[in-house]
C-alpha cells in the first residue's frame, strides 16, 4: 500500500521530460504515468494489459516504456499509461530495476540486497 511520495522525472522516447510526484505503492506491479504527463512527453502505447485493482475489479490499460529518474538512480522501465484521474504511482518493477526496496517503517527507499548466484564449472 502506498504511504509516501517521492519526486522524480520521467522522459519519453524523444527526450521530452516532466517532473512527477509519485506515490510509492509497494503493491503495484508497474508504475503509472498520468495521462496529461505521458501525452506531453510523447509516450506511445506498446501493448494492452489487464490489471486487477485492490477491490478485485479488473481494468484494461495501455503499457509503454519510459526513463524514470529519482535521486537514488535512473532506469528504463515499463509504465502504465494512465487515464483521466489516474494518479502517478511508483511500482515494484521500477523499484527492482533501480535496485531499491521500500521500507514501510521508515517510509524510505533503500538499496536492495543484491544477489548474484552462479555455478562454477
Amino acid at each position: 500500500m502506498g504511504i509516501t511520495y517521492i519526486r522524480g522525472q520521467v522522459k519519453g522516447a524523444k527526450g521530452k521530460r516532466a517532473n512527477v510526484k509519485f506515490l510509492i505503492d509497494s503493491r503495484a506491479t508497474y508504475s503509472v504515468i498520468p495521462k496529461r504527463i505521458w501525452q506531453a512527453i510523447g509516450l506511445k502505447p506498446k501493448r494492452q494489459m489487464t490489471f486487477t485493482l485492490a477491490d478485485g475489479t479488473t481494468i484494461e490499460r495501455q503499457v509503454s516504456e519510459a526513463h524514470i529518474k529519482l535521486l537514488q538512480g535512473e532506469a528504463h522501465t515499463p509504465v502504465i499509461l494512465g487515464e483521466e484521474n489516474d494518479q502517478a504511482l511508483l511500482g515494484v518493477v521500477t523499484l527492482e530495476i533501480l535496485g531499491l526496496v521500500f521500507n514501510p517503517f521508515e517510509r524510505t527507499l533503500q538499496p536492495m540486497r543484491m544477489l548474484l548466484c552462479f555455478h562454477r564449472i
